[in-house]
């Protein structure tokens, strides 16, 4: 399994996206009468925080392949140092 950080772009992009989806969500839910409370602030938080990671996803797919990082290879170097197996 190989996890990445995300780039820089996908972060900005999605702490974005998520107030936004937030504010667009709470004004319909404003319009429908659903009434303020702990469920609605979760559902809320949920379904910006999809929308936020599903924008986030677009932008590194739109950047495509990155290289590799260079921290990737200082951990390989430093686990090799401690003569540990790299996970």
């Amino acid at each position: 399994m190989n996890l990445e950080l995300p780039s820089m772009w996908n972060l900005v992009i999605s702490t974005i996206v998520f107030f936004i989806a937030a504010w667009y969500i709470n004004r319909y839910l404003d319009e429908q009468g659903i009434g303020k409370g702990m469920t609605r602030g979760m559902l809320v938080f949920l379904l910006a925080s999809l929308v936020s990671w599903g924008a986030g996803e677009v932008v590194d797919w739109v950047q495509g392949p990155q290289p590799a990082s260079q921290a990737s290879k200082d951990l390989s170097n430093l686990l090799k140092a401690a003569g540990q197996s790299q996970p």
